[in-house]
């Protein structure tokens, strides 16, 4: 399939930065870190990255080949009718699995927040307690 170029996939890409500018670490390296089975949220918006990013490329690929089948200098036979029917399906199902997986990626970032790096300093030392002064008694 066709690599992505920059008008085409335009949303993958924006997923992409979202989720690095999330996690402060580029894609790549974050997808390596999604295989550790503790990181469950990483690892969904990796793998929902990955869908959207192949959506695009099938999107570019059947785009591609509808445009060689349907060449101004190419006479359609039986046989042709049915492969541009084939890819307009398959250009209708990547475009909707697209939008879903960027609607849905893209609400999942939009709820979620860089956290703020825990203070290096220790904690201060618990301040003891005054002493309380013995009553004393007398009979």
């Amino acid at each position: 399939m066709p690599q992505p170029d920059d008008t085409a996939h335009a949303a993958s890409r924006i997923i992409a930065q979202r989720i690095e500018a999330l996690y402060g670490q580029p894609l790549a390296e974050l997808e390596a870190l999604a295989d550790v089975p503790e990181s469950t949220l990483l690892a969904a918006l990796t793998g929902n990255h990955s869908a959207l990013a192949f959506a695009e490329r099938n999107i570019a690929f059947q785009l591609e080949r509808l445009r060689e089948l349907t060449s101004p200098n190419k006479e359609i036979g039986p046989f042709d009718a049915g492969h541009i029917l084939d890819c307009a399906r398959r250009i209708a199902e990547s475009v909707a699995t697209r939008d879903a997986y960027a609607k849905s990626t893209g609400a999942v970032l939009g709820g979620l927040r860089r956290a703020t790096a825990p203070d290096t300093q220790p904690p201060a030392p618990p301040v003891p307690a005054a002493p309380t002064a013995a009553v004393s008694r007398t009979r």
